[in-house]
């Protein structure tokens, strides 16, 4: 499925870290944890998008470099240090909003 630069995505997302890192994602990349990217079902590999938490209005913006999320309906899984910062570790999900960027 394609997307347009202003396309806008609402839903939950979750997080991937620890048991994940190191391992190779979908477009042949290491896992990096600490980087600043993300999973999603359909976006195309090296996708950016801001990813704002609704929940406190922080905002981050992830490149997208896996497939996923594959629990429930969540719409985006993001790595730990894209997670930290729009502050959603803690709970582990959080209503979002991706907006596709380029």
């Amino acid at each position: 499925m394609a997307y347009a630069h202003t396309t806008v995505l609402s839903g939950v997302a979750s997080w991937y870290g620890p048991g994940f890192h190191g391992r190779t994602t979908a477009n042949g990349e290491k896992y990096n944890m600490n980087g600043m990217t993300a999973a999603h079902k359909s976006l195309k590999f090296g996708t950016k998008v801001r990813v704002t938490n609704e929940n406190n209005g922080k905002s981050v913006v992830v490149r997208i470099n896996d497939r996923g999320p594959y629990v429930g309906s969540r719409i985006i899984d993001l790595s730990k240090s894209a997670a930290q910062a729009i502050d959603m570790i803690g709970p582990g999900t959080a209503a979002v909003t991706v907006e596709v960027l380029a």
